[in-house]
């Protein structure tokens, strides 16, 4: 009886001697590798991210399409540690068995794979059903298959400047927004990620949705009508705005070459830009509107105030031709309607000379053009208008008139055309749905806005190309040269349209601007068509009804 106590208690020694040396085992000797494998895995898991807020478009009768959203996706990740245990036979059929499934190189995962101490290796981030199913069926020690919600952005590319795209930081786990309102609302959308404390985890605060004005329906037509326009063309880029003039409200923002927020990695970082609110160009010729409403609020001329045109003036030395000089010569006595009607630059000069240098600068900055437009977008640049602020050359105010030798973002532009169309109120563009419209400033006169719609729609009537039955239309066009060093570049032009219908209550207006078409083709030949085909669709899609019927 004594000899069976003895084993027995014998066993249990042995048994609790086990016991004692496994738990030290797991919390002592390997206790880094546990916490860290237990890290890994609450990393994959999502436990400790914050769900991202999402990002939504929103249409005409308020409903919501979601433009960057948190998906599911398989993350297939090792932890080498455990593979390079198996030795070298171990490494190698690892890395050939999941390189051949997911077409990676081998020998970079050979590499990764024989560290005897890395407890966390990414093999596949996003990783689809197919691929998820294959790497299971291999069965190898030490690869797993987690889930984790990832960014993903429905439209593809459309919006893709505006939207940005979100990223790990190079020197933490933590995704950020990078470009476009991903960044600007990151603190609204990435809410706060959670973390482990020992063996305590401490639970993530997710983010918050934000809405923007982006009408989806016009966003994909307004792209679509622009990306055939630089293709036709041959152009290198352009750019497209759809602007509510009455609340500032951005309908519509686009421009090209873009990028798929999804497979950001694959296109240069130039593209992730946005160049509606963050690069600069010499507008040209629409500009003339803005002379005009100027000078029309100031009571130095009327539309019907004329002035001869020789073709060309001189100014300072320099020699200031219109732009059809060689071909048509003097336009002879003409009004200043008829200035933006044949789109004169030796008119819009002489309007300056009439408005006055001070004057004319200080309706520049009225107009917005030496500040920034407050839109919610990053990186904002403001409009460039410095030289005449010190300037005591005539010279440059006349260029100015018409557009050249100063230098404004697409955002500013059409910012200052909606003030000329919704009766001379500059608004805060508006891209945060929940934002109330904000009138900044009264700029002109609703008498002198009106005046300048009048002389704008007489511009369409003659010119034809714009014209869209059943309404009146306002618009003009610029064809712009682009500044090189010492001067401008040889038949390489901008091309402007800004227009906007029903010409005295405004539904949208539109800014499309064509960069370096092939063959320094003119406005009229590139986006007064492309206006055109975008102008009838948006009339049809708010179901505006016709304001002169027998138009």
């Amino acid at each position: 009886m004594k000899k069976r106590i003895f084993f027995i208690s014998i066993f249990f020694a042995f048994l609790y001697l086990a016991l004692i040396s496994n738990i030290y085992n797991l919390q002592i000797a390997k206790g880094s590798y546990y916490s860290a494998r237990a890290a890994a895995q609450n990393q994959v898991s999502g436990l400790l991210s914050a769900v991202r807020g999402d990002i939504y478009f929103m249409d005409k009768d308020g409903n919501l399409f979601p433009a960057a959203i948190n998906k599911k996706y398989y993350v297939i990740y090792a932890v080498p540690k455990e593979i390079s245990a198996g030795g070298e036979n171990a490494i190698n059929q690892a890395s050939e068995k999941i390189g051949a499934a997911l077409n990676l190189d081998k020998g970079k995962l050979a590499t990764y794979f024989s560290s005897k101490t890395s407890l966390y290796y990414l093999i596949l981030k996003k990783a689809d059903q197919n691929q998820a199913d294959a790497i299971k069926q291999l069965g190898i020690a030490g690869i797993y298959i987690g889930s984790e919600n990832l960014r993903y952005y429905p439209f593809n590319s459309i919006a893709s400047q505006l939207l940005g795209f979100v990223s790990q930081s190079s020197d933490s786990n933590i995704v950020s927004g990078k470009y476009g309102a991903e960044v600007y609302f990151d603190d609204t959308l990435a809410g706060k990620n959670g973390e482990l404390k020992g063996d305590k985890i401490i639970n993530a605060q997710d983010g918050n949705d934000v809405v923007l004005t982006i009408d989806p329906t016009v966003q994909e037509r307004s792209e679509s009508i622009l990306d055939g326009l630089i293709s036709q063309f041959k152009a290198e880029g352009g750019s497209v705005i759809v602007q509510d003039p009455k609340t500032g409200r951005i309908i519509a923002m686009g421009s090209f070459p873009n990028f798929d927020p999804n497979n950001f990695s694959a296109s240069p970082i130039q593209n992730f830009i946005n160049p509606v609110v963050q690069s600069l160009y010499e507008p040209g010729s629409v500009f003339k509107v803005l002379t005009m409403a100027a000078g029309l609020d100031a009571g130095k001329f009327t539309p019907d105030t004329t002035y001869v045109d020789k073709g060309f003036i001189k100014v300072d030395g320099y020699t200031i031709s219109n732009w059809d000089a060689s071909e048509r010569g003097a336009h002879g006595l003409t009004t200043m309607t008829g200035v933006i009607e044949a789109s004169l630059n030796t008119g819009a000069a002489s309007a300056e000379n009439l408005i006055g240098r001070d004057l004319f600068y200080n309706y520049l900055i009225k107009f917005g053009f030496n500040d920034l437009t407050g839109i919610k977008l990053p990186g904002e640049v403001s409009s460039n208008i410095s030289k005449l602020k010190t300037s005591s050359a005539a010279v440059d105010f006349a260029t100015a008139s018409f557009g050249q030798g100063i230098a404004v973002t697409p955002i500013a532009m059409i910012n200052a055309f909606s003030a000329i169309a919704n009766g001379g109120q500059l608004m805060r563009p508006i891209i945060l749905a929940s934002d109330k419209p904000q009138v900044i400033r009264q700029i002109v006169s609703k008498d002198a806005a009106t005046q300048a719609v009048k002389m704008m729609v007489s511009a369409v009537d003659v010119n034809v190309l714009a014209h869209i039955p059943g309404y009146y239309v306002a618009g003009k066009t610029g064809t712009a040269q682009i500044p090189t060093r010492g001067g401008y570049l040889y038949n390489q032009f901008i091309d402007t349209y800004i227009g906007f219908a029903p010409a005295y209550n405004p539904k949208f207006v539109i800014l499309i601007k064509l960069d370096k078409a092939a063959g320094g083709l003119l406005a009229g030949a590139t986006v007064v068509p492309a206006f055109k085909d975008l102008a009838d669709f948006l009339l049809n899609y708010y179901n505006v009804p016709p304001d002169y019927i027998n138009k």
